[in-house]
C-alpha cells in the first residue's frame, strides 16, 4: 500500500501580511496596531506576527544530548532527614540531586547546614554516585568545606571521580553579588578560586567544577539581558582566573557551567536559554576556541513563587520547566509548589518531579534538539536578547569586569532600576499574579510543610575586614500583597473577623456584577473581605445594609449609566452613615461631583492597587 503526500500549504492560497493587516485593523476598531506589540523589561518588542526566517546555522544543543537531567532539591537542615527525602526523590524518578546549603543563592528559606565529613556522609548515604547520577552543589560562604568533604566522601567510597557527574559549583562572584561581601579582594580571591577548581580537576572532578550562576540577578528583579550579561561576565572572569593559574584554555572552559532561572514567561524563557549558548559561543570564538555546547543548569524562578494560593505555583513551575527544556537546559530543578511556605513535604516534592517526568515521558519535549530553531518569533527574540545582553556585557567589561562592577555597585544599580519598575507594575496589577494581585482566595486553607520558612537560612555573615558591596537580595513579586494579607490574618486571629468593605451595588444585577466582582477581587487581594449589598437603587436600603455589615468602608459598584442617575445620592447617604467611600471605575465628568458627595478614592484597572489596599486595610480595622 502506498500513500501520496500532499503539501497542504499548496492546496490553499497563501495569505499575505497585507491581508492579515486589513483583518487586524478591522478587529481593532480604530485602535493603534502598536497595542498588539508588547515590550519586555529590556525594551525589546514582541510582535504579533513575524516574517519567515531560515533556521539558525548554530542550533542550541545540550552538552548532553537527549533527555535533560531531573534534579531534586536537597535543602533540609537535618542531614538524615535530607538523605531520606533524597532517596525518595531518586526512587521516584529524579535523575540527580541539587545540594542547597544555607547561605547559597538558592537557599530559599532553608538549606543544609553541615559541611563536614560526617554531615556529607549522612547526607549521601546509599546514594550511588558511582552510577554517574548528576549531583551539583549550590555554593555557599556558610559551607566552605562542603566541596572538599564531598571529594573525601567519594574517595572513601573508592569511586573513580572521572565517572561521576559531581559539580562542586564554585561561584565566589555569585556569592558576592548575593550577600554583598567577598572573602577577599578579587585579585586574591581569583587565585583562591583557581586553586580550588584546579585541585578538584586534578582529582578527576571535571563536571561543572565552577558555575556562573545568574539566578541572583533574576531573583533580585533583573531583566533577561542582565541575567545573561551577569552569567557571561562571571564565566569570563572565571575563565581568566583559570587561564592565569596555568590551566589550558580549552580545558578551563570545560570546567565552567551556567545556571539560570526559568520563569513562567515561555517566549522569553526559551529565548534566554538559547541566547546563553550563542553568547558563550561568541566568547569562545573571541578566545580562539571552537565553540562547544556549554553545560547549562536551570531552576524554576524564585521570584514568581507565591505563598498565597500556592497551587498556582504548579502551573508556573510547569511553564518554566517547559521553557528551560525547550531552550536546551541540560539539568532542571523545579521548586516544589510550597517552597515559599517552608521545607516542602513528600507530596510537594513528588509533584515537582512529576512535572518534569510528564514533560519527558508523555510530552516528549526532549525528542527534538532545539525545537524552536527556525521559528520566526523565537529566532527574532533570541537574536534581540543576544544583542542587548552583549551590549550590557561589554559595559560590564568596560567597567573592569564583573568583580569591579560588583565592587562599585554599578551592576546592582542596573538591576535595582529594573526591579523598581517591575514592582510598580505588580503594584498596579499590570503584571498579574494569580492568587496575589488577581483572583485571591481569602478563605484558603493552610498547607503543611516539613519546617517553617526560615529567612535566616538565606543570610551569611561577612568575615572581619571583608570587602563590602551592595547585595542583590531576592524578592518574590507577590511579597507586598502577601504582607497585607498577613496583616489581615493577624486581625482575624485577634478579633475573630477580617477587615471588611461593603459593596454598595446599585441597580440590577446586570448593571453592577462586573464592577462588583472587580471590587471584590481588588480588595480581597489586600485582605479586606468584601460583603455584597442588596440589589437596589434605594439609598435607604443601601444605608441599612451597610450598617448591618459592620464595615467601615464602602465601595459603590455599578454601570456608568447608573452612576449618572443615582451614585451621587447613594454616596451622600453612605457618607452620612460614616462610611469611607470608594467607587469602582473611572467616572469621568462625574468625578468632581462624586468627590464632593463623599467618594475619596476610585479603583480601576491600572490604578495604584497596592497603595489603595494599604490605605483601605489601615482604615478598615
Amino acid at each position: 500500500m502506498t500513500g501520496q503526500e500532499t503539501a497542504l500549504a499548496g492546496a490553499f492560497p497563501q495569505a499575505t501580511e497585507a491581508q492579515w493587516r486589513i483583518l487586524v485593523e478591522r478587529a481593532l476598531k480604530g485602535a493603534s496596531f502598536e497595542t498588539l506589540v508588547s515590550k519586555t523589561y529590556d525594551g525589546l518588542s514582541i510582535a504579533p506576527l513575524y516574517a519567515h526566517v531560515a533556521a539558525s546555522p548554530v542550533p542550541a544543543l545540550r552538552k548532553n544530548p537527549g533527555r535533560w537531567a531531573i534534579l531534586a532539591r536537597v535543602d533540609v537542615a537535618d542531614a538524615d532527614a535530607a538523605n531520606r527525602l533524597a532517596l525518595q526523590d531518586l526512587d521516584g524518578g529524579a535523575d540527580g540531586l541539587h545540594l542547597v546549603f544555607a547561605g547559597s543563592i538558592g537557599a530559599y528559606g532553608g538549606g543544609l547546614v553541615g559541611d563536614d565529613d560526617d554531615a556529607i556522609a549522612h547526607l549521601l548515604a546509599n546514594v550511588r554516585l558511582d552510577y554517574g547520577i548528576p549531583v551539583t552543589l549550590d555554593y555557599s560562604p556558610r559551607a566552605p568545606r562542603a566541596a572538599e568533604a564531598l571529594m573525601r566522601f567519594i574517595d572513601r567510597q573508592h569511586i573513580e571521580p572521572s565517572i561521576t557527574r559531581v559539580s562542586m559549583g564554585f561561584d565566589p562572584l555569585g556569592a558576592q553579588a548575593r550577600h554583598g561581601f567577598a572573602a577577599e579582594p578579587w585579585p586574591q580571591a581569583s587565585k583562591s578560586f583557581a586553586r580550588d577548581v584546579k585541585a578538584a580537576a586534578d582529582a578527576g572532578f571535571v563536571y561543572a567544577t565552577a558555575v556562573a550562576d545568574a539566578r541572583v540577578a533574576h531573583a533580585a528583579g533583573g531583566t533577561e539581558s542582565q541575567e545573561l550579561a551577569f552569567a557571561l561576565s562571571s564565566a569570563l572572569a572565571y575563565l581568566r582566573a583559570l587561564a592565569e593559574s596555568g590551566i589550558d584554555l580549552d580545558a578551563a572552559r570545560g570546567l565552567i557551567a551556567f545556571r539560570f532561572s526559568a520563569d513562567a514567561d515561555e517566549l522569553l524563557g526559551v529565548a534566554k536559554f538559547r541566547a546563553a549558548r550563542r553568547l558563550w559561543a561568541r566568547v569562545e570564538e573571541a578566545c580562539g576556541l571552537s565553540p562547544k555546547p556549554a553545560l547549562v543548569f536551570a531552576e524554576t524562578a524564585w521570584r514568581m513563587m507565591s505563598r498565597r494560593d500556592p497551587w498556582n505555583n504548579i502551573l508556573r513551575g510547569t511553564l518554566a520547566a517547559f521553557s528551560a527544556a525547550v531552550g536546551g537546559a541540560d539539568a532542571v530543578s523545579v521548586l516544589p509548589f510550597t517552597q515559599a511556605l517552608g521545607a516542602p513535604d513528600e507530596f510537594a516534592r513528588r509533584l515537582a518531579r512529576d512535572t518534569q517526568l510528564v514533560l519527558q515521558d508523555e510530552a516528549h519535549i526532549d525528542a527534538v534538539d532545539d525545537p524552536t530553531n527556525g521559528a520566526c518569533g523565537f529566532e527574532a527574540l533570541t537574536e534581540a536578547l543576544c544583542q542587548r545582553a552583549w551590549t550590557l556585557f561589554q559595559e560590564i567589561e568596560a567597567e573592569g569586569g564583573l568583580p569591579k562592577s560588583l565592587a562599585t555597585g554599578a551592576f546592582q544599580a542596573r538591576v535595582a532600576e529594573a526591579a523598581e519598575l517591575r514592582a510598580k507594575n505588580v503594584a498596579r496589577a499590570k503584571d498579574k499574579l494569580i492568587g496575589a494581585n488577581q483572583f485571591p482566595d481569602i478563605h484558603e486553607g493552610a498547607l503543611e510543610v516539613l519546617a517553617p520558612y526560615d529567612a535566616a537560612a538565606e543570610s551569611a555573615e561577612p568575615p572581619e575586614g571583608a570587602p563590602r558591596s551592595a547585595a542583590l537580595a531576592p524578592l518574590r513579586l507577590a511579597e507586598p500583597f502577601e504582607r497585607l494579607r498577613e496583616e489581615s490574618d493577624a486581625c482575624l486571629a485577634a478579633s475573630g473577623h477580617r477587615p471588611t468593605i461593603f459593596l454598595a451595588n446599585l441597580g440590577a444585577v446586570a448593571a453592577f456584577t462586573a464592577r462588583a466582582n472587580f471590587a471584590k477581587n481588588f480588595f480581597e487581594a489586600g485582605g479586606v473581605e468584601a460583603v455584597f449589598g442588596p440589589e437596589t437603587e434605594s439609598a435607604t436600603e443601601i444605608v441599612n445594609a451597610y450598617r448591618e455589615s459592620g464595615a467601615k468602608l464602602a465601595c459603590i459598584c455599578s454601570s456608568d449609566r447608573v452612576y449618572g442617575d443615582v451614585a451621587e445620592t447613594a454616596a451622600l447617604a453612605l457618607k452620612g452613615a460614616g462610611a469611607r467611600l470608594y467607587l469602582a471605575g473611572r467616572p469621568g465628568e462625574l468625578e468632581e461631583r462624586l468627590r464632593h458627595a463623599g467618594v475619596t478614592e476610585f479603583i480601576y484597572a491600572g490604578c495604584d492597587m497596592h497603595g489603595a489596599l494599604r490605605r483601605a486595610l489601615s482604615e478598615a480595622k
